[in-house]
C-alpha cells in the first residue's frame, strides 16, 4: 500500500480523468495501455476504458463504489456497453435519467457504507442513488460548498477532506461514511482534493505536483501509507 504519484495526459489533475473502486479503474480510451496498466497494477484492478456522453472528464461525470456505478443520461450506447462490463464484478450500473444532472462524481462523495450528496438532490434523486451504490445517501455539504464530490476523496478506510470542513460536517460524514475525516491538499494547495486524486482501499495516485508532506497527509487519511 502507497501513494503515488502520475500524470494523466500531462496533466496533475489526475481524478478528473480516472475513477476507482476495489472493483474497477474507469479511464478515457485514449489513455495508452502502458500507462493504464501501471494505475492497474497499482490499484489492483482491472480497467475498462471508455468515454462518458463524448467527455474524457470520467471523475466529475461517473460516481461508484464497490457496489454500482451511477452513469448520466449523456451516455452513449456504446459507452454504456463498455462501462457494463462492471457488472461482471458485481456492481449494478444505473443511468440517472430521472434528473438532467450530468456530473454525479462532482456532486455524490461515496464508499461501501454511505453518500454524502448535493444538498439539492430531490428526495427521488436521493432514492435512485441509494438503489444503485446501495447505501444510505444523505445530504451535505463540505467547507459550506455543495460539491461535495469535488472536495473529497473517500475509501472505506478514510476520507481526505477539503481542509475548510466544518466540524458538524466531520461528524456528519463519519457518521455516513463510517471512516475517519482527514483534512489535506493535493499539487501544492490545491484544495478540492478529488481534482488531483485517485484511490481505493489498496493505494492512492496524486497529481505529480503532490508534495511529500501532502503525500504523507493523503496516506494517513485514506489508510494507505
Amino acid at each position: 500500500m502507497a501513494v503515488y504519484l502520475f500524470r494523466i495526459f500531462g496533466s496533475t489533475c489526475v481524478g478528473i480523468y480516472a475513477l476507482a473502486t476495489d472493483k474497477v479503474l474507469i479511464l478515457p480510451r485514449q489513455v495508452p495501455e502502458h500507462r493504464s496498466s501501471v494505475l492497474a497494477e497499482w490499484l489492483g484492478v482491472d480497467v475498462v476504458k471508455t468515454s462518458v456522453g463524448g467527455s474524457v472528464l470520467i471523475g466529475p461525470l461517473l460516481c461508484a463504489n464497490s457496489n454500482g456505478l451511477l452513469v448520466p443520461h449523456t451516455a452513449t450506447d456504446e459507452e454504456l456497453q463498455a462501462l457494463r462490463a462492471v457488472e461482471a464484478k458485481g456492481m449494478h450500473v444505473g443511468v440517472m435519467d430521472i434528473t438532467p444532472v450530468t456530473a454525479f462524481g462532482n456532486l455524490i462523495l461515496a464508499n461501501d457504507k454511505g453518500a454524502i450528496a448535493h444538498p439539492r438532490f430531490s428526495r427521488r434523486t436521493l432514492k435512485a442513488i441509494e438503489d444503485v451504490l446501495g447505501v444510505e445517501v444523505v445530504r451535505g455539504t463540505i467547507a459550506g460548498l455543495p460539491y461535495v464530490g469535488s472536495l473529497a476523496r473517500a475509501t472505506n478506510k478514510g476520507v481526505l477532506a477539503h481542509p475548510g470542513i466544518r466540524q458538524d460536517e466531520v461528524e456528519l460524514i463519519e457518521d455516513v461514511l463510517k471512516v475517519p475525516v482527514e483534512r489535506g491538499t493535493v499539487n501544492s494547495g490545491i484544495r478540492m482534493v478529488a481534482l488531483g486524486l485517485i484511490a481505493n482501499d489498496r493505494a492512492a495516485v496524486a497529481g505529480f505536483a503532490t508534495t511529500g508532506r501532502e503525500m504523507a497527509v493523503i496516506g494517513r487519511g485514506l489508510g494507505v501509507s
